[in-house]
C-alpha cells in the first residue's frame, strides 16, 4: 500500500455536481416495421428533427445519399404531414423534407427534417422510414446528458484547511477498504472498493482510459497533458459554444452553462458543471502522490478526454462517433485517435432502449471488436435501466452507485442490465433519506474548476457530487489497473467480456441487501480483488460471460 501524503493549499469548494401509419413497403425477412424504428426515445412533450437511419450494405440507400433522401422524402409524403400543410393554406415552401447531414463512423446516416416534429409526428415518420426493407434501423437523434448528479449543498463548503492536512483521508472513503472503519466524519465505512491496496500492484501505467464527457479543464491537481490530443466531437455550434459545427481538435470543456429556457420550454438556468473534470479525476487524472489535493485511481493511466456533451447535453450521432474514435476506429472527416483507449468511460445518458442495431450499440460493438472496455453510468433516476441509453446498451458495463453504508443509492437505477456497483454516494446520513441529514461521507470529492459559466484559467477547487456518473469512472479506473497489471507482466490485455468476468467474480456482497427486484449486478466493486485475479494466467484463453441484451 503506497504512502500518500497531501498538503492542502485551497479551499475545499463544492459545485454543480434524462399513431399513425402505413406501409407502402414490404418488411425484410425476419424482422417487422415496428422491430427496426426505435421510437423508445421519444419523449412526451419532445421536438425532433435529427433521425440517423442505416442501411443494409449494398443496397441503393447505403451507396447514394440521394437516393436516401428521395425514400426519406417519400416517407414525408406517406405521413400527410406536407397535405396537412397545405390544407392549413401553407405554401410548397413550408413543406416538410430532409436534408442530409453526414455519415456515421458505424454506417448509419444523419438526416435533419426541415422543421421539427413532435413526439407523434417523429414516431409516424420513423415507422415510414422503417417501412423501406433496406431500412435495418431507424432512431431518433436523440440529446443525451451528463448525469444528473447531486451537489454538495452550500453548509458543507468547508473552510480552507492548514498545508499539514490531507483530502484523501478525509474525503476519500470510497477508495478505501470497506471494513467498518470509522471516517474523518463518523461513519462506518462499509462501502468502499479498497483501491489504496490494488495501488501495490499497478497504478495505470501503459494504458488510456477515455473519457467521453464535458472535456476537461486546467486544474492545479489534474494532469490534463492528453487534453489537446483528445478532439471535440460536438457538431453543433450551439450545443458547442463555438463560432462554426465543425467538429475541433482538443478534449477541453468550454463550459455547459444555460439561461432559463434555453433547452425546452420551462427548462431552468445554471451554471457549467465541470462534470468531465471531475470524472476524469476519479478515474484517474487527478495528480496522485502530489503533496496536494486527493487522488486518482489509475494515476499514472493516460486520460484522453473527448467532448461530447456540451449546453444542454449531446446528440447520439456525436456520442456515437466518438466511442468509435475513441477505441481507435476511423470516423471521417477527423484524424485517426493514435492513442486508443483500453476503457471508454460514459458518465451520461438518456431515456430509451438500446438495442444492439442502434447506433450507439453499433458503436459499442466496434469498440468491443478493437479492444476497448466500454463502463456506462446506470443513470439518477430510481428506475429500471434497461429504459435508459446506453446503460441497456448490449456489451457495455453498466455500474449502479453505493453509499458509504453499501446501500444502492436512492436515486441510482437498477435491474437485469446493471452488471456491477460502485461508489457514487448516498448524499444522506447512513444512505437514508428519511433521515434529512446530508452527509460530508454521502458525495465523492473530486478536482473541479473554479468558473461560473467559462473556465477560470487553472482551477483550484474541490467538489463534491453523488451519482451514477461517479461510479462509473471507479470502475473504469480499476478496469486501467487490472490491464495495466497485466501489460506489466507481458501479459496480453483481457477482453472486454473477460475484464466484465473478472468483476463480477471478484464483486463483494453489500452489507445492506438490495430491495427485491431491484438489482445492483454481482455487487460491489472490489479493486483489489479484481486487479490480483486479473494476472492469472487463466484468464488469456477465456472469454465466457454474456453482456445483456
Amino acid at each position: 500500500m503506497m504512502n500518500l501524503r497531501f498538503a492542502i493549499k485551497t479551499a475545499l469548494l463544492a459545485s454543480m455536481a434524462a399513431v399513425f401509419s402505413f406501409s407502402a413497403h414490404a418488411a425484410a425477412p425476419g424482422t417487422t416495421i415496428s422491430s427496426r424504428a426505435n421510437t423508445s426515445a421519444l419523449q412526451t412533450g419532445g421536438q425532433y428533427d435529427r433521425f440517423i437511419v442505416t442501411y443494409r450494405d449494398g443496397s441503393t440507400e447505403q451507396i447514394d445519399d440521394a437516393a436516401a433522401l428521395q425514400h426519406i422524402d417519400a416517407a414525408i409524403d406517406r405521413t400527410g404531414m406536407n397535405r396537412a400543410t397545405v390544407r392549413a393554406g401553407g405554401r410548397s415552401g413550408e413543406q416538410i423534407r430532409a436534408s442530409f447531414k453526414r455519415r456515421l463512423a458505424i454506417g448509419g446516416k444523419l438526416v435533419r427534417t426541415s422543421r421539427k416534429l413532435d413526439r407523434a409526428e417523429a414516431e409516424t415518420l420513423m415507422q415510414q422510414i422503417a417501412s423501406d426493407p433496406a431500412v435495418v434501423s431507424v432512431t431518433p437523434d436523440a440529446m443525451l446528458h451528463r448525469g444528473r448528479d447531486i451537489p454538495t449543498p452550500q453548509s458543507l463548503r468547508p473552510a480552507t484547511f492548514t498545508p499539514d492536512d490531507t483530502y484523501y483521508p478525509y474525503y476519500q472513503w470510497h477508495f478505501k477498504v470497506p471494513d467498518g472503519t470509522t471516517t474523518y466524519f463518523g461513519d462506518a465505512n462499509l462501502g468502499g472498493i479498497g483501491v489504496d491496496s490494488a495501488w501495490s500492484v499497478s497504478d495505470g501505467t501503459g494504458t488510456v482510459i477515455a473519457i467521453l464527457d464535458t472535456g476537461i479543464t486546467r486544474h492545479v491537481d489534474v494532469d490534463t497533458s492528453m487534453a489537446d490530443a483528445g478532439y471535440d466531437f460536438i457538431s453543433d455550434a450551439f450545443v458547442s459554444g463555438r463560432p462554426s459545427n465543425a467538429r475541433v481538435p482538443g478534449g477541453w470543456d468550454l463550459g455547459d452553462w444555460t439561461t432559463a429556457g434555453e433547452c425546452y420550454a420551462g427548462s431552468p438556468a445554471s451554471n457549467s458543471s465541470w462534470h468531465g473534470t471531475h470524472v476524469a479525476s476519479t478515474a484517474g487524472a487527478e495528480l496522485t502522490n502530489n503533496a496536494r489535493g486527493m487522488a486518482g485511481i489509475a494515476y499514472n493511466a493516460r486520460v484522453l478526454p473527448v467532448r461530447v456533451l456540451g449546453h444542454c447535453g449531446g446528440y447520439t450521432s456525436d456520442i456515437a462517433d466518438a466511442i468509435v474514435w475513441a477505441a481507435g476506429g476511423h470516423v471521417d472527416g477527423v484524424p485517426d485517435n493514435p492513442n486508443p483507449a483500453d476503457v471508454i468511460n460514459l458518465s451520461l445518458g438518456g431515456g430509451g432502449h438500446c438495442r444492439r442495431s442502434d447506433p450507439t450499440g453499433r458503436a459499442v460493438q466496434e469498440a468491443n471488436k478493437l479492444g476497448a472496455v466500454v463502463v456506462v453510468s446506470a443513470g439518477n433516476s430510481n428506475d429500471d435501466a434497461r429504459n435508459y441509453t446506453p446503460a441497456s446498451c448490449p456489451g457495455v458495463i453498466t455500474v449502479a452507485a453505493t453509499g458509504i453504508t453499501s446501500r444502492r443509492a436512492y436515486y441510482s437505477n437498477y435491474g437485469r442490465t446493471v452488471e456491477i456497483a460502485a461508489p457514487g454516494g448516498g448524499v444522506y446520513q447512513d444512505d437514508d433519506p428519511a433521515t434529512g441529514v446530508i452527509s460530508y461521507d454521502g458525495f465523492v470529492w473530486q478536482a473541479l474548476n473554479n468558473g461560473t459559466t467559462t473556465p477560470v484559467p487553472l482551477g483550484t477547487r474541490y467538489s463534491g457530487y453523488a451519482g451514477t456518473s461517479q461510479a462509473a469512472p471507479h470502475v473504469a479506473g480499476v478496469v486501467a489497473l487490472m490491464q495495466s497489471a497485466r501489460k506489466s507482466l507481458g501479459l496480453r490485455p483481457l477482453k472486454p467480456k473477460q475484464v466484465l468476468a473478472v468483476l463480477r467474480e471478484t464483486a463483494y456482497t453489500p452489507v445492506v441487501t438490495p430491495e427485491k427486484r431491484r438489482s445492483i449486478g454481482a455487487g460491489i466493486l472490489n479493486a483489489s480483488a479484481a486487479v490480483y485475479e486479473a494476472v492469472e494466467e487463466h484468464h488469456d484463453e477465456r472469454d465466457e460471460s454474456e453482456d445483456h441484451d
